[in-house]
């Protein structure tokens, strides 16, 4: 077999409406002396090869249907469903078929589904081309002989090309914190969706932008470092020129991505707020909801003024949000953070502070269980504001 048929059956996967793999067992192929009965299907494909209607007919339901083999040959092939064995097949390949003798048992069949009376088969027999089809959806051996699953695998492709484009298309060296964290987002809502998770998943979709922007921010530190590391440093003046710059770039995105991507939040969810509004002196918390001028407007119901801070670690500078509205001194201050744990002595310090924890959903479990109940989620404290605002 040439070496390109691993290639030619993934891009037919991505490229299919449905699609199905199994290792062909002695039945199929004839070393049990009953090929003729066809390849044998798992019922778990029985929707990619008939409809609810046709498998209603009366009899032996059977289809025939144009197959492209190794993207060379058609046949004119059947489905057939064997209700009285429970077995679903393919059958009738032609005179002189080539690829179901006795040396393939154990070839790796790839079967697609292009259109309704359309199909492609490929087999695949040598252990590398077998390794690339596998790993290229994260197949192991034992979850063959069933649908395949591309969902994941076109959305890491259409990820790396929305990457590399934005690459390719930047006409400086790094964007600012708001433009990488805007894209982050675009190429993850464009590559997986679930746009709604803005509204009924904002614990999900803060971890997945967060962890997008991360992707993204070291595709581009390769793409600008990359040569440079290769080659090496002259001196150590120079490498650690090079690692300050780095290390001060990611702790300034760093800090910014997630204010970014909690406005994404609250802007999907309908919610006013004020950023970096001054308060007291040169005071700035990173939110005030409904806005800067309510909190500054002394008749506003102190009632309804709310600030967030959000800080990706939270450890040993939680502090900071104590004195960051003096209106508020007396209410509850949040804060936001994908810190994944802190000590419990740390969370009752927090807590003799007034201080309301905001974590991601998955991340509570990383806090001492006991305490946990003192923590809200991203959801709860967007419905927590909407409720204020009305």
């Amino acid at each position: 077999m040439s070496a390109g048929y691993a290639e030619i059956a993934i891009t037919s996967v991505l490229n299919s409406e449905k699609s199905f793999c199994k290792f062909l067992s002695a039945n199929d192929t004839g070393a049990t002396g009953a090929h003729q009965s066809g390849i044998l299907i798992s019922k778990t494909a029985m929707e990619m090869l008939f409809s609810r209607e046709q498998l209603e007919q009366e009899g032996i339901p059977k289809r025939t249907v144009k197959i492209k083999w190794q993207n060379d040959f058609e046949t004119e092939s059947c489905f057939t469903y064997y209700a009285s064995k429970n077995e679903l097949r393919i059958t009738r390949f032609g005179r002189g078929f080539p690829f179901l003798h006795i040396n393939q048992t154990g070839s790796l069949f790839v079967f697609t589904k292009q259109a309704e009376e359309n199909y492609s088969g490929y087999f695949l027999d040598t252990e590398e081309e077998i390794e690339e089809f596998l790993n290229a959806f994260g197949i192991s051996p034992t979850e063959t002989n069933s649908l395949i699953n591309v969902e994941n695998v076109r959305a890491e492709t259409q990820e790396q090309i929305a990457i590399q484009e934005f690459i390719a298309n930047l006409e400086v060296d790094f964007p600012t914190s708001e433009e990488m964290s805007a894209t982050a987002r675009y190429i993850q809502d464009r590559a997986y969706d679930h746009i709604e998770y803005i509204q009924t998943n904002p614990d999900r979709k803060i971890i997945d932008w967060t962890n997008m922007e991360y992707t993204l921010f070291r595709a581009l530190e390769y793409a600008r470092y990359g040569d440079i590391i290769t080659k090496g440093f002259s001196d150590v003046d120079e490498f650690v020129k090079v690692a300050n710059m780095v290390l001060n770039r990611r702790k300034s995105r760093a800090g910014k991505s997630l204010e970014h991507h909690l406005a994404a939040i609250f802007d999907g969810n309908a919610i006013q707020y004020s950023a970096q509004t001054v308060t007291e002196g040169n005071k700035k918390p990173d939110f005030i909801f409904p806005s800067g001028e309510a909190y500054h407007n002394s008749s506003f119901d102190i009632q309804k003024l709310v600030t967030l801070a959000a800080k990706t670690t939270c450890k040993d500078r939680w502090r900071q949000v104590l004195n960051e509205a003096n209106r508020l001194k007396d209410s509850p201050k949040y804060l936001c953070t994908l810190q994944q744990g802190i000590s419990g002595a740390q969370m009752d310090e927090m807590q003799a502070e007034n201080v309301v924890l905001v974590v991601p959903e998955p991340y509570i479990v990383s806090y001492p269980k006991d305490r946990r109940d003192r923590i809200w989620t991203i959801a709860r404290f967007v419905k927590y504001i909407q409720e204020i605002e009305g």
